[in-house]
């Protein structure tokens, strides 16, 4: 059968595929994260087309992080040619809410290496930070890994309170003093930094530095969801996505916290995931909110 669409989920850290042959879906191959400092189009017309392999797909909708104002789905359906029939493109938080909520109003909160909230309202959409790791994302996997390693050198200059987080790192890095050094020289450093994410959440519940940290990012994550919600005056209603929440202290903390701003706020598991929100793109009505995040070709 013939591929009647291609959805695709990228990120930082990775990009998922997708293909659908009528209703029957497969996974597709995974690829390496966006690279910020390359042009983000020829890296997507290069994935789409290793991924068809030589097929064509009717549609190719994607969600992904990096968006700039020049990167259009008019112009990506040039860079692929007769290999797509329609582009449609939206970022990645866009996707991430269509994963999470599906056309209802309320926010999404996006966390993995970087974190992004969407909040949608009757009129309205607003989209809070995934300003990138070095001016925003706050509570992403990057933020908590640099709070970690952070705390690892605070420690060791004795200006921070002991952590075991010392330990991993001296197992990682060897010498502390090098850390700065290894981490600056590393082009992998943002998925680097923010695997330790992970550590944090395993060290949480016996260590106090990774737990205040952890406790940090869901409030932080929280003030996002909360701005969004009274930004757009949506229905009081929260989802999350993304591996920065399968830390039981940074779930836990988010929902205390974004409770306490909008008391009354229902926070409910996610349908689905990014990729499943990109799958959706192309069911997004017209006129509706979300349709002003959509990009079509």
């Amino acid at each position: 059968m013939s591929i009647t669409l291609l959805a695709l989920d990228g990120g930082q850290s990775g990009m998922r595929t997708l293909l659908f042959s009528g209703r029957h879906p497969r996974r597709g191959p995974e690829f390496g994260g966006v690279r910020s400092d390359h042009p983000l189009l020829p890296q997507l017309r290069d994935i789409v087309l290793t991924t068809l392999n030589g097929e064509r797909a009717d549609v190719v909708a994607l969600g992904v992080s990096g968006l700039g104002a020049h990167d259009t789905a008019v112009e990506l359906s040039s860079l692929l040619g007769d290999a797509a029939g329609s582009v449609l493109l939206a970022h990645d938080a866009t996707t991430s809410y269509l994963g999470a909520l599906g056309n209802r109003e309320g926010v999404v909160v996006a966390a993995g290496t970087g974190a992004v909230t969407l909040a949608v309202g009757p009129h309205t959409v607003q989209r809070v930070d995934g300003w990138g790791h070095l001016l925003g994302d706050a509570g992403s996997g990057f933020w908590i890994g640099r709070e970690a390693l952070s705390a690892v050198l605070r420690a060791q200059d004795h200006r921070g309170e002991p952590t075991a987080l010392t330990a991993v790192a001296e197992a990682e890095f060897g010498d502390l003093s090098q850390l700065y050094l290894d981490i600056q020289a590393d082009p992998g450093r943002v998925a680097r930094i923010a695997s330790w994410a992970r550590t944090v959440s395993e060290l949480a519940a016996t260590d106090e530095v990774c737990a205040q940290i952890s406790r940090d990012a869901g409030n932080q994550l929280a003030h996002s969801a909360a701005s969004g919600l009274e930004s757009v005056a949506g229905d009081p209603v929260a989802s999350t996505i993304g591996n920065v929440f399968r830390n039981v202290l940074v779930a836990a903390s988010f929902e205390e916290s974004l409770t306490a701003r909008i008391p009354g706020v229902q926070v409910v598991p996610a349908q689905g995931s990014g990729l499943d929100g990109a799958a959706l793109l192309n069911q997004v009505a017209v006129g509706s909110s979300l349709d002003a995040l959509v990009d079509r070709s």
